[in-house]
């Protein structure tokens, strides 16, 4: 009954992926643009405020992935490539062969994934609050989320939006463990396969972030920034930080990030890669 419900209320349509039923919706015309949430998330606990404006200049395709909102679970443990390749496929079946990609936390770091294994399916990426290692961000969000309990998530936002949304809502502690382990053995990718990316990126984090801000200058830097841009030109990649803005806010801070993503993703590409 719960997937029937979540079924009939949801705009979206599900694809067969990888044994998963993976939901996905599609906004708007134009250059495809992929939208990835984050842990615990759903497309609109992610993107709601912003989905409507994206939309209006090109193809929005958001996914829901593994144990998230409408895409039910099933017996895979959840991993960044694994996810990935999900998402890879989806597009595949929807013969997307050249995309945008807007990664939000989880989301970014699938698609840092899909940029290193699937280089020619990317135009452009936005990283909002990306790491590539796991030092890359706080030790103590690491200790924290050790403990961490599903009760803990009660009466928040993503607890409401998974009983809303899952085909099997008890499954709650299931996908909270399976998160837990995913950050446990997160080892991320190398700063070569980072340097190989060769798609402009635009990297954004808050000055509160759980991402340390020097790892989102190293990022920044492996991408080809960090240079004088008014001795040798702009690099292809961009790094934005917002001020007073923690992990979870930054995805809330609608006008900044709409300004800055809807110029990036239209400024026109480089004829070449970085050199």
């Amino acid at each position: 009954m719960a997937q029937k419900m979540a079924t009939t209320a949801a705009p979206g349509r599900y694809a067969p992926v990888n044994g998963l039923s993976m939901y996905y919706e599609t906004h708007g015309a134009g250059r495809p643009l992929v939208l990835l949430h984050g842990a615990f998330m759903t497309i609109e606990g992610s993107f709601q405020r912003m989905l409507p404006t994206l939309a209006g200049a090109r193809q929005v395709i958001a996914v829901e992935q593994q144990a998230h909102g409408r895409t039910g679970d099933i017996d895979r443990p959840l991993t960044y490539e694994g996810m990935a390749a999900d998402t890879v496929e989806l597009l595949r079946q929807l013969g997307i062969r050249d995309a945008d990609f807007f990664g939000y936390s989880m989301g970014a770091a699938i698609a840092l994934d899909i940029a290193v294994r699937h280089p020619g399916l990317v135009h452009k990426l936005v990283l909002a609050s990306p790491s590539y290692t796991r030092e890359g961000a706080y030790a103590e969000m690491y200790e924290g989320e050790e403990n961490l309990k599903a009760e803990d998530l009660a009466d928040t936002p993503f607890v409401e939006e998974y009983a809303r949304t899952a085909p099997n809502p008890g499954d709650w502690p299931v996908l909270v463990e399976k998160v837990k382990q995913l950050d446990r053995e997160f080892r991320g990718w190398t700063a070569d396969e980072v340097r190989s990316i060769r798609a402009p990126v635009l990297a954004i984090i808050g000055d509160s972030d759980v991402v340390l801000p020097e790892h989102a200058v190293e990022i920044f830097r492996l991408l080809g920034g960090g240079v004088p841009g008014d001795l040798v030109g702009l690099p292809v990649s961009r790094l934005a930080v917002l001020p007073g803005t923690t992990h979870i806010t930054l995805i809330d801070r609608t006008d900044w990030l709409l300004e800055m993503i809807g110029e990036f993703l239209d400024a026109p590409a480089p004829e070449a890669g970085r050199g």
